[in-house]
């Protein structure tokens, strides 16, 4: 409970208790500030105050300036080329113009709108390698493929195998970008730590790989809310492989104007806490009164104007095209039951190729298309850690999501890990099904919508979100389409982004290579479900013969 000069007030905060209330208004020309939640008094009744501190003990705090708010400064152009294999959105480019400028900065963008690409193209512009990028386990592998995507830049993922050398790939040229999961940051770059038996751990406990921490020169931080506390050793393990990098960028897409406490972690890692008076002033100045945020409007300004953006989509429609797809690379949990049924496809793939009788090759057909359904089966499964932490990123950012999957076992486990989520399944009544997407549609509390890629494909409008992500792949383009529309359709008002998990050397990657390059499947094909089975078959067939073929090459070389 404190009490703080503030202009011509004095600022009375705190926790809602009735009988405080009550004595509050009996203060001469009070009244609420109903932003910053709390009770303001005029200057001239400091003895009224003081002595209704004393009775209730109220702790009188410093004074306090009037909120600093101006006018936020437009987002800078960018003014040089960048050699990148694919092109910016134009507020993509303004982002790493910004990024240049102030070089350890909080990129707050809403999810989709590219955070790991503006990243990417920062520190190519800027030549800072090499880079560390810090994310979640379940990104890793998309990071990869994104540095190969955007730039002609190695990342190379930090495994047990180059554990004690990693740092001689950069000396050899053979690697500029390395990757690394939060929870193998101990494992990597800390040599020893030196904590008390009792006490808690400091940064100075932690001794670090000084030869591996020194040779950075950026550090990009994904999903930094992830170090939100100050208490734990990932924070304190990503603060001290950072200091001192010319470039620092920490990328997330969850809001943080409205969490003060959660920036004190994330400004002290990128080095910006001095900006705002250091940590006492700032606790002080924002994390005061019951909700623990006060001043919200000048922090806001304070960031933009020093190490902070963020826009949403409204904000950037016209750059965005009215669909985008992306993919979301997992390692199953399920490897190595995946391998065994893996090798059962192998066997029967050769046996109808090998078929020359129409009968044998259609029994054999139809035994691939089950071997195919359970290598799916087992993915599906093998991804639902990753999706997990997808939705809760969604979720925990403000969004709203609609999850596409096919069967039953997924679909359930889903649901039970969301039990608030409402789902449409062919179990589903009609008026349940009309029930959840209404529930969908107008209730801001109902995030997750959990759809059965052939009961909610057609037919639905779930404009109420522009985020759709598939745990599993239906088997043609039409029908990614058709789901994907729920969202893409009249009434959406946002570019509508479209996530695929794929499990990483798993039947998912050729479903979709197969959707990619044959969108034109739909009309080609009868429409018989023969006929697409066995075009599915052969691509399959096609795609296990072209790994095999580069396997055998490999071993041939090795050889």
């Amino acid at each position: 409970m404190t009490i703080t000069e503030q202009g011509k007030h004095y600022r009375i905060q705190f926790r809602y208790m009735p009988h405080l209330v009550e004595a509050v208004k009996s203060l001469p020309g009070r009244k609420f500030d109903s932003v910053n939640k709390c009770w303001l008094v005029p200057i001239d009744q400091k003895e009224t105050v003081i002595d209704f501190a004393h009775k209730y003990k109220f702790t009188i705090g410093e004074s306090l300036i009037d909120e600093r708010v101006g006018e936020i400064p437009p987002m800078p152009e960018l003014q040089i080329e960048i050699p990148l294999k694919m092109n910016l959105f134009p507020y993509q480019a303004q982002g790493v113009a910004y990024a240049l400028e102030k070089k350890r900065i909080i990129v707050g963008d809403q999810p989709g709108l590219g955070k790991t690409a503006q990243a990417i193209a920062t520190i190519v512009a800027a030549n800072a390698f090499p880079c560390l990028v810090i994310a979640p386990s379940s990104l890793k592998i998309n990071w990869q493929r994104e540095w190969d995507m955007w730039s002609d830049k190695k990342a190379m993922i930090l495994n047990d195998g180059i554990k004690n050398n990693f740092h001689l790939y950069w000396q050899a040229n053979l690697a500029q970008v390395f990757i690394v999961n939060y929870e193998s940051l101990k494992k990597y770059f800390v040599q020893s730590i030196n904590k008390p038996e009792s006490g808690k751990l400091r940064l100075n406990h932690v001794k670090f790989k000084e030869h591996v921490t020194s040779m950075f020169k950026s550090v990009i931080i994904d999903e930094s809310h992830r170090v939100k506390s100050t208490a734990t050793q990932q924070t304190k393990f990503t603060k001290g492989i950072a200091s001192g990098k010319e470039y620092i960028l920490a990328l997330t897409g969850t809001p943080v104007i409205n969490k003060p406490k959660d920036l004190i972690s994330q400004l002290g890692i990128i080095e910006q806490m001095p900006r705002f008076g250091g940590y006492q002033k700032f606790t002080q100045r924002y994390c005061s009164g019951p909700r623990e945020a006060s001043n919200l409007r000048e922090l806001n300004y304070m960031l933009n104007l020093n190490c902070f953006y963020r826009r949403d989509k409204q904000d950037v429609l016209k750059d965005l095209p009215a669909k985008m797809r992306q993919v979301a690379m997992c390692q199953i949990s399920t490897r190595r039951e995946y391998k065994d049924a893996e090798d059962n496809l192998i066997k029967y793939l050769r046996a109808y190729k090998d078929a020359d009788d129409e009968k044998v090759a259609r029994a054999l057909r139809g035994e691939v298309m089950v071997q195919i359904g359970i290598l799916k089966n087992i993915s599906a499964r093998g991804k639902l850690n990753d999706v997990y932490e997808f939705i809760d990123d969604i979720m925990e950012a403000g969004e709203k999501l609609v999850i596409f999957a096919h069967l039953k076992e997924v679909i359930r486990a889903i649901h039970n890990h969301y039990p608030d989520a409402v789902t449409i399944t062919g179990e589903d009544s009609q008026q349940d099904r009309q029930n959840a997407v209404d529930s969908f549609q107008n209730n801001p509390a109902t995030k997750l919508i959990i759809c059965s890629i052939k009961a909610a494909g057609v037919g639905l409008t779930l404009t109420a979100s522009s985020r759709v992500a598939f745990v599993e792949l239906p088997w043609t383009a039409a029908d990614c389409d058709q789901c994907e529309d729920r969202c893409h359709r009249i009434g959406q008002h946002d570019s509508v982004t479209c996530t695929y998990f794929l499990g990483e050397d798993t039947i998912d990657e050729k479903i979709y290579k197969i959707i990619q390059t044959k969108r034109e499947i739909a009309a080609t094909v009868t429409g018989a479900t023969e006929q697409i089975e066995e075009d599915i078959v052969n691509m399959v067939a096609n795609l296990f013969n072209q790994k095999n073929d580069e396997e055998n090459e490999i071993n041939s070389i090795d050889n």
